[in-house]
């Protein structure tokens, strides 16, 4: 399956490729740009920060339907609403 994401920033070190990539049978491929044509060797880091990102996004959805979660947010605004009214 190809990549995504593909994002480039040249830097004066030389240039960052950013892309998130599918991962099958434990493996990843990696397509690099035709500026890495020549190049012998790639730092390369792994981070699951994507996925954890849904993860938290799967879960604010969750709250966003939680009536006991939703009870808190509207004592919580009904307090800094009696605030900013000086009803204290």
């Amino acid at each position: 399956m190809p990549n995504k994401s593909i994002t480039a920033i040249f830097t004066k070190k030389g240039m960052v490729v950013r892309q998130i990539c599918e991962v099958k049978n434990n493996q990843l491929s990696i397509s690099l740009p035709v500026d890495f044509k020549d190049k012998k060797k790639v730092l390369v880091i792994v981070d699951d920060a994507p996925l954890l990102q849904a993860k938290k996004q799967l879960l604010m959805k969750k709250a966003a339907l939680d009536p006991l979660f939703l009870a808190d947010i509207k004592e919580i605004s009904d307090d800094f609403n009696a605030i900013e009214n000086g009803n204290l």
